[in-house]
């Protein structure tokens, strides 16, 4: 903006598109509508498409690492298998009652004798048996060359190896073990499955012979015990039986009987007794009511003797038969005692004797039953020597080699282009910067610098003319009202493609019969002689200086019809020259003579001199070459030119190569430079 603009607010940003357009600081601009958080399918869909051949090596390395190793590493290893029943449904030869039962063929019983199988005691026994200390394939210190600590540790590692080496499974809904042996040799194989299988049996009839063993001992003792008890029992109720008179329960029921009866009887005399008292005592008190000196024989002394006799009597019965009641009682008592002891000691007698005779009967059946003992699994099929090796599984290796190629390959993918920092589509420039992309120019095929200005000539149907054609319109419709005239073009770094792009639409203007001048604004490197037949010493600072007159030095640029104004050789800083009023004076009397004006200026991020032009003009364009410039540096650019208070038109996505667009997956989605631009303009 120039000096004058300053002063005026409506001129601030002349050469803004739209405020629409106008884009944010990159620390305040606004989100993608879209949504970063969303993982987009097609997007990663190309991506992966892009990388397909990296992909497919990956694949094919690792699946060829794969089959190396499974053809010519891996030490090829074979499974032999036994099986096993577990019989819960044995018969009894003898209905005895056994001491240790057979197994139910519940769950909990199956997993248990899988356990069993599985068990360190039994593998050791396993190794003891079948010498697998001395197989370097199972004991690491023959295969290390190493001495063993001891001989415990030797053992401890030979068991380990084998265990890893066995494998015991229960088949679904059914009693059967599968015993499993995987070694290098296939007879070593099926020997340790069924030698475990024999050795699991075997342990089952020790362990029932070891138990049948304890029970034997155990009841034989107890049996001599029981033995002496019954012994020292029925001595003790002899000795008693001796030493008392025969005592039985009749005997103490009559004597019962006979002691109620005397009590009968004693109650009667007593009875008889207190009659006769009463009788002496009337008779005794009639004999008193008579005069004492009437001595006729009517005072019935007679009658009172009776009485009294017969009461003397009674008395005597009465108090014979109370001693009678008493011996007979204490005899009752007496035997009631002496039987209760004789039935206590004939119970004990009895229970020791039972015991004893149960105890007894024990010992006898567990005796006969350890001939008759049976193990509650049986072999059911025994291991045979294969004939093909189970490992390696070669294809199984081959799949997971392919599908660790192909997460490599695609992770590997993945992360490039999660590296990669440029841009590869205007959606995705405009969405990281905010900046309204309004031209996509495609790779132009010079290889010289001077070759670009016979390509525009001879080219103009080519899909980088039509590509610089849409950003010559797109420029002149950011502002219907105030079409931009003089428009600088600049880039984050150098060798971004600012000054083709400058050169292409000084060209392309030109065509349309307007007066286009290109000048120089890159006076450090002053890179127009690289593309023009020109005189680099005067220009621009000879203009500026008063040493020399416009059109002494502008240049006259016959195929493309433009002028050319180059930068020219001074000791002056450059910045100081384009922030001087002269250099502002300059740009408004060019505005007078020339309908278009293209400033190519020095990169934003290396110097500051565009963001001191960009003061002067009406459009800033800033070019982003095809993944290549960064994220970062791009948002670096926009920032100073948004502290400098400038705002850029718009954005240039620069050097686009359709073969690279096809093969990123983006083939047809830019125009007339995609990868089809060749069915299209067939004169390029």
């Amino acid at each position: 903006m120039s000096r004058k603009d300053a002063q005026d607010p409506a001129r601030v940003n002349k050469h803004s598109p739209t405020p629409a357009l106008m884009p944010l600081p990159p620390d305040t601009a606004s989100p993608a509508p879209d949504g970063d958080d969303r993982v987009d399918m097609v997007e990663l869909g190309r991506r992966l498409w892009h990388g397909k051949l990296w992909i497919m090596l990956a694949m094919l390395l690792s699946g060829a690492t794969a089959w190396v190793y499974a053809t010519q590493i891996a030490v090829p290893k074979y499974t032999a298998r036994a099986a096993v029943a577990l019989d819960n449904r044995q018969g009894a030869m003898i209905d005895f009652q056994s001491v240790m039962p057979g197994l139910s063929g519940d769950p909990s019983t199956v997993n248990t004798e899988v356990e069993v199988l599985r068990s360190r005691d039994l593998f050791a026994t396993l190794v003891e048996d079948m010498s697998l200390t001395a197989d370097p394939e199972f004991n690491p210190f023959l295969a290390d060359d190493i001495p063993a600590p001891t001989t415990q540790h030797d053992i401890n590692a030979t068991v380990d190896r084998v265990a890893e080496a066995i494998t015991v499974s229960n088949v679904r809904s059914s009693y059967v073990f599968t015993i499993s042996a995987l070694t290098t040799d296939p007879d070593k194989s099926a020997g340790i499955a069924n030698r475990l299988a024999e050795l699991y049996i075997a342990d089952q009839l020790a362990v029932k012979f070891e138990a049948m063993e304890n029970a034997t001992l155990w009841l034989s003792e107890r049996v001599a015990t029981l033995r002496g008890e019954l012994e020292t029992s029925e001595a003790r109720l002899k000795n008693f039986a001796t030493k008392t008179d025969l005592v039985s329960v009749a005997a103490l029921e009559g004597l019962n009987r006979q002691i109620k009866d005397t009590r009968v009887r004693l109650v009667e005399l007593a009875a008889t007794r207190d009659a006769q008292a009463a009788q002496v005592v009337t008779l005794e008190a009639r004999q008193d009511a008579v005069a004492p000196d009437d001595p006729g024989p009517a005072r019935g002394a007679p009658p009172l003797a009776r009485a009294r006799a017969d009461l003397a009597r009674t008395g005597a019965q009465h108090d014979a038969l109370r001693l009678s009641l008493d011996r007979l009682e204490a005899d009752y008592a007496r035997q009631s005692d002496e039987l209760v002891e004789l039935q206590q000691l004939e119970r004990e007698t009895a229970a020791v004797r039972a015991i004893y005779e149960d105890f007894l009967k024990r010992m006898q059946e567990t005796s006969v039953q350890r001939g008759i003992q049976q193990a509650d699994s049986r072999i059911l099929s025994t291991a045979v020597a294969p004939m093909h090796p189970s490992e390696p599984r070669r294809p199984l290796i081959l799949a997971l080699g392919l599908m660790l190629g192909l997460i490599a390959g695609v992770g590997g993918v993945l992360l490039r282009e999660t590296m990669q920092t440029g841009f590869r589509t205007a959606q995705a420039l405009e969405r990281e910067t905010g900046l309204t992309v309004i031209g996509q120019v495609p790779k132009i095929p010079a290889r010289k610098r001077k070759a670009l200005v016979s390509y525009l000539v001879d080219k103009p149907t080519s899909a980088a003319a039509e590509a610089v054609r849409d950003l010559r319109t797109s420029l002149m419709l950011s502002n219907l009202d105030r079409p931009p005239q003089v428009i600088l073009s600049t880039s984050a770094l150098s060798q971004e493609g600012k000054t083709t792009t400058a050169i292409a639409l000084a060209q392309n203007f030109s065509g349309l019969g307007k007066r286009v001048l290109l000048i120089e604004g890159d006076l450090r490197r002053r890179v127009f002689p690289d593309y023009f037949d020109i005189d680099p010493t005067r220009g621009l600072l000879s203009v500026l200086s008063g040493a020399a007159r416009l059109g002494d030095v502008v240049r006259k640029i016959d195929p493309l019809g433009v002028d050319v104004l180059p930068g020219g050789h001074s000791a002056i800083n450059a910045a100081d020259v384009f922030s001087s009023d002269r250099f502002a004076s300059f740009v408004q009397d060019l505005r007078q003579s020339y309908d278009v004006i293209l400033i190519d200026t020095p990169p934003v991020l290396l110097v500051p001199d565009a963001r001191i032009i960009a003061q002067e003009v009406d459009a800033v364009l800033i070019t982003v070459r095809w993944n290549a410039t960064s994220r970062a540096q791009i948002r670096e650019a926009v920032r100073q030119f948004a502290l400098s208070g400038i705002t850029v038109t718009g954005a240039v996505l620069n050097q686009i190569d359709p073969k690279g667009m096809k093969r990123y997956g983006y083939g047809g989605r830019n125009g007339a430079y995609a990868a089809y631009a060749h069915t299209t303009y067939d004169r390029d």
